[in-house]
């Protein structure tokens, strides 16, 4: 029990991390663009996480069974796992580098189950067919291809949703464009919110379930006491206090900020406005609401800086600062890769 304690204890860990190293996603360009203030701009980011984490569970059923075969995962491999994605959103946020913390803990996931089998590769489920859906599953339709195939799709979408708004209001003043788009942003901005709490949040409850049936079938709870009975997991499903449980932590988590990445994204890559900003951000929500619904763990992250540089690209090409740009995306070749590996020394050091 104390072990079920501990992986719970290090999977709310990693969702209040989460949110506050995610903040920026929500909230970077409408703090940028001065449309609010940093603290009006994170309470609104924290309860639309809120109410978008309630939202759905097929990502969470991805993150829980879709990826790895859960006959090699035990309590010991989901902490290592869970261990293992909080240093690296530490790290990251420290260094202000916004990297995925969704890779992060799916990286930590791979390389901490692939040590549980004793090396196995065939415990990670690389690319399978489902019968039930009739889709292919498992890491690179579900991660690996989206990680590459997304900020692309959102670079490109922004910029055409941000030329098209150019050619819309080429006779509008700029006063006009302003003051309109600044209250639009405010509506994108909690969009935004709203998207990212119905992706990210459900990585962690994916995470917890798994443990709560892991536990089950290893015998864990057999004598527990009925007050406790809650815990209990027969199969694997997202209960309802566990997506409470975790909408709740994440939206705490994103209320207390991530300065050092919002400056990151909304000050250093690109200079900002509020049609930028909201050409940005509605088109990243969109992407993720379509993502979320195909039970795919996208990167917040990288698709809302993708789309800033789109958008950002449409002023002049040189107007992105590719040098911050270069310095993130090493963050993202590297996340899956290091987390992988710390997941799976971690695993064999407990081993």
């Amino acid at each position: 029990m104390f072990l079920v304690f501990c992986v719970l204890l290090a999977a709310l860990a990693f969702e209040f991390i989460n949110g506050f190293h995610d903040t920026a996603n929500s909230i970077a360009t409408v703090v940028s663009t001065k449309v609010l203030s940093p603290r009006q701009a994170v309470m609104m980011a924290a309860t639309f996480d809120l109410v978008g984490a309630l939202m759905g569970t097929a990502v969470a059923t991805t993150i829980g069974r879709g990826l790895v075969a859960t006959q090699y995962v035990t309590l010991t491999t989901i902490l290592c796992a869970l261990l293992s994605a909080v240093f690296w959103g530490l790290f990251t946020w420290y260094l202000g580098l916004p990297s995925s913390s969704s890779h992060a803990l799916i990286g930590g996931l791979c390389g901490a189950t692939l040590a549980s089998s004793g090396g196995d590769w065939s415990a990670i489920k690389w690319s399978v067919y489902n019968p039930l859906t009739h889709h292919m599953e498992g890491l690179w339709h579900k991660v690996v291809a989206p990680m590459i195939v997304s900020p692309v799709f959102g670079l490109i979408a922004g910029f055409l949703l941000m030329g098209l708004l150019i050619f819309l209001l080429r006779r509008w003043t700029p006063h006009m464009v302003n003051m309109t788009f600044g209250k639009l942003q405010i509506l994108s901005a909690s969009y935004m919110g709203f998207s990212h709490g119905t992706n990210d949040a459900q990585k962690t409850m994916g995470i917890i379930a798994l443990s709560l049936y892991t536990a089950t079938e290893a015998g864990v709870f057999n004598n527990l006491p009925s007050w406790l009975d809650f815990l209990r997991a027969p199969e694997f499903e997202v209960k309802t206090w566990i997506k409470i449980l975790c909408a709740v932590t994440m939206s705490c988590g994103t209320a207390c900020g991530g300065w050092r990445i919002i400056a990151t994204l909304g000050h250093k890559m690109v200079t900002l406005k509020p049609i930028h900003g909201f050409a940005a951000e509605t088109t990243a929500a969109s992407v993720i609401q379509i993502a979320s619904h195909l039970g795919i763990p996208l990167s917040t992250t990288h698709i809302i800086s993708a789309s800033i540089m789109g958008v950002g690209a449409t002023k002049r090409f040189s107007a992105v600062k590719w040098g911050i740009v270069e310095r993130m995306l090493w963050a993202w070749v590297l996340t899956l890769p290091v987390t992988a590996l710390i997941g799976y020394i971690l695993t064999r050091l407990l081993q």
